[in-house]
């Protein structure tokens, strides 16, 4: 039984060394050891995709069709940006394409003094749509023509108002956004007028288009959300199709339905097309080259005769992942918030705790009070382990002696040991089944606070300024954050060691102080409002145990 239970935990230290090391290497830079090193991203240019991609995206969109433009000259178009409280949008006049979106109140974490850009002509990521089904009908390659109108929402205005208009192929397009105060979320309106001699049905497709590459935000240690894009059918419900599935032919997805929405998906940020109208809709998601997707969705107009017109009211949203918000754009558009697999437990953890936070007003204290009420619902399972752990401290003496004694009789000395822990009404299994029955609760928490976007830039107290950060206001050292929050958590996690029985075998004893140390140094690049989570649950811990200690008459100081 000792050999086994040695072998086990020299497993695990080793499995806990080699993912150290490798998220030490991830968080450098490094390729992962598990797997490749991510391709190289040829560097995009400053302006609409290119024209060999950009020309076969209305083929992508109507899943084969083409709208079979002749060869034309050549019209220069513009960049257009236009300015509300909360976003920088820049509009490309060829397709009238929203080409750069610039969250005015997220600062960017590689440079302070910007902001996060989510649509971005540098990675080819925009939010195009154009017409299909008629020749020569405007593309999101056809120049459009602005009509003249502010550019910026001024102070009293709870909108503004873009339109850009272009004839082509007997038929006239005016696309017209319009953003509102307070609002990610642009009305985006297509209509259509026939100015030919013939009826014309034409459809509309709506598309995301971005390159592959992912970035690793969050602790270096822990996956971060989902990225890539992702559709939503009330039949077949939440699906996110990954990067390298679509590169390999292997994603599977509802391509036909009357309801639903497309999009785009990053840690904390997500871009989507959404019409919540019943209709027919085709999906279409898959790469368009070597580092280029797109993601969109393609519905129809109804006939328009001759001089007649037709139009389509649809959703633009690109924000960050705020659940209340989002679910009330669309249904199943919350679902985009990544919360892993314990998703049933982190919705339900997470209202609570934006009811603490609505009480408090801070994000921190609302940490520290939702981890006192699940210590308080859990205060019985605790108390049962601390007390088991307590009984075996008691008795560590005894079995000490035992083992001394009969060292080179293994057999008796498992028979004496179980006859003590019966004598003693010990289950030496007590201590760990409270604690298996509670580490579903705890993962899904820690995927809230990981996955929340309301913790990104938001201060608890003093240095500590952004809960999703680590704390480091001691400096770096050997590329790791240093602050008094790691380090108070690396104490904790020694006190309750010392506050645990120790095993019998001198070689385990010394495993259940190292591997603390050696977990510890996670937290060092964990945010900090986890690391707060943890270290207030180790404190109450250690509170609980001790006073349960004194009951049972155990001795706490080390002999």
């Amino acid at each position: 039984m000792t050999d086994i239970r040695r072998t086990i935990l020299w497993v695990v230290f080793t499995m806990s060394l080699v993912l150290l090391w490798d998220g030490w290497q991830r968080h450098n830079g490094q390729p992962s050891m598990f797997s490749p090193a991510p391709a190289n991203v040829a560097s995009a240019p400053a302006g609409p995709a290119s024209a060999a991609s950009a020309a076969a995206l209305p083929a992508v969109a109507a899943s084969g069709a083409t709208t079979g433009a002749p060869a034309a000259p050549v019209i220069k178009n513009e960049l257009v940006t236009f300015t509300t409280d909360v976003v920088k949008a820049t509009i490309d006049t060829r397709g009238g394409s929203l080409v750069r979106v610039e969250l005015l109140k997220h600062a960017d974490d590689t440079n302070p003094s910007g902001h996060v850009v989510v649509l971005d002509p540098l990675r080819n990521y925009s939010a195009r749509s154009g017409l299909l089904n008629v020749p020569n009908a405007p593309s999101d390659q056809t120049v459009l023509t602005l009509v003249d109108g502010p550019r910026e929402l001024k102070d009293g205005q709870d909108t503004l108002t873009v339109r850009l208009e272009g004839e082509q192929g007997g038929v006239k397009l005016a696309k017209t956004y319009t953003f509102k105060r307070g609002d990610y979320a642009v009305a985006v309106n297509h209509e259509v007028t026939n100015t030919g001699a013939a009826p014309v049905t034409p459809q509309l497709y709506l598309q995301l288009v971005r390159d592959g590459h992912i970035d690793h935000t969050g602790p270096s240690f822990a996956p971060t959300s989902f990225s890539g894009p992702a559709l939503y059918t009330d039949k077949a419900k939440y699906h996110k199709l990954a990067f390298d599935d679509l590169k390999k032919g292997k994603a599977e997805y509802e391509k036909n339905a009357d309801d639903g929405w497309v999009a785009m998906v990053q840690h904390y940020f997500v871009s989507a097309w959404i019409r919540n109208e019943p209709g027919p809709r085709e999906f279409n998601v898959r790469p368009l080259n070597q580092d280029l997707y797109t993601a969109g969705m393609v519905m129809n107009f109804a006939a328009v005769a001759p001089g007649a017109s037709a139009k389509l009211d649809n959703v633009l949203y690109v924000g960050p992942q705020e659940e209340k918000k989002l679910e009330v754009l669309a249904p199943g558009l919350e679902l985009v918030k990544d919360y892993g697999i314990f998703k049933i437990l982190s919705k339900p953890l997470f209202w609570l705790l934006d009811v603490l936070h609505t009480l408090l007003g801070n994000w921190g204290w609302a940490i520290i009070l939702l981890v006192v009420l699940l210590k308080a619902a859990f205060y019985g399972l605790n108390a049962s382990a601390y007390r088991s752990m307590a009984k075996m401290k008691a008795v560590n003496p005894r079995i000490q002696e035992m083992r001394e004694r009969l060292k080179d009789k293994p057999q008796q000395m498992q028979q004496e040991m179980m006859r003590i822990y019966k004598e003693e009404k010990i289950n030496p299994l007590g201590s760990c089944l409270p604690i298996f029955l509670q580490m579903p609760f705890f993962i899904a928490l820690y995927w809230v606070l990981l996955s929340s976007v309301e913790m990104r830039g938001a201060p608890w107290v003093m240095w500590i300024h952004d809960l999703s950060k680590p704390d480091s206001l001691f400096g770096h050292l050997f590329g790791a954050p240093i602050g008094p929050l790691p380090l108070l958590m690396t104490a904790s996690s020694l006190l309750q060691v010392w506050l645990n029985p120790q095993p019998a075998d001198p070689v385990q004893a010394k495993m259940m102080w190292i591997m603390p140390l050696a977990f510890s140094v996670m937290f060092f690049f964990f945010p900090s409002g986890l690391v707060l989570y943890w270290l207030v649950n180790n404190i109450l811990s250690i509170a609980q145990q001790w006073m349960i200690n004194k009951q049972i008459g155990v001795t706490t100081a080390k002999k």
